[in-house]
């Protein structure tokens, strides 16, 4: 695997080095010693699948408080998606700094997000599918989010927001007591 950090301290986006022959390519996906020599946390505990029939559709910015944070390792397998992370640490030189990367069936990259940032999407065609594994479970009473266009991030996504569930369109302003 080609681990790259992003601008976001901690965060990486990883390709699958792929070896090829006449049939197609190989590749791994997840290797924790290649994951603990980059100090990333790879004791994942769920993995969870998304599908979005319509081109447009938002989903998040989502995360998990502490003492329930996770690591999400984002995977498009089909269709295409604008992915995005935000650093949600205040102790972090990066804070509140997003990071967006188009991730698709065919580049087949994966973005890691740390514990500490919040992540979402926004589909770019229709029939999108993704999954993320998590190292934390899904604990309810933890799960938070931030407004995709709050303006502490001023994030610049691509296309038009045309599905958005309601809790994601409400989400309050984010404000440095959200932890």
């Amino acid at each position: 695997m080609i681990f790259t950090e992003t601008k976001l301290k901690g965060a990486y986006i990883i390709e699958p080095k792929r070896i090829g022959d006449a049939r197609g390519f190989f590749a791994r996906l997840l290797c924790k010693h290649e994951f603990d020599e980059h100090g990333l946390n790879s004791n994942l505990v769920q993995t969870n699948v998304g599908f979005s029939a319509q081109k447009g559709t938002q989903r998040g910015l989502h995360f998990q408080k502490p003492p329930h944070s996770e690591v999400k390792i984002v995977r498009c397998t089909r269709g295409a998606m604008f992915d995005v992370i935000v650093d949600l640490r205040p102790d972090s030189d990066t804070y509140k700094q997003w990071f967006g990367i188009e991730l698709n069936e065919e580049n087949r990259l994966a973005l890691y997000a740390p514990e500490g940032f919040a992540q979402g999407y926004r589909t770019l065609v229709d029939n999108t599918e993704m999954y993320y594994h998590a190292t934390a479970f899904y604990a309810p009473d933890y799960a938070f989010g931030v407004r995709y266009n709050d303006p502490a991030f001023n994030i610049q996504w691509p296309g038009e927001a045309v599905v958005v569930s309601d809790a994601d369109k409400n989400w309050p302003d984010y404000t440095e007591s959200f932890f």
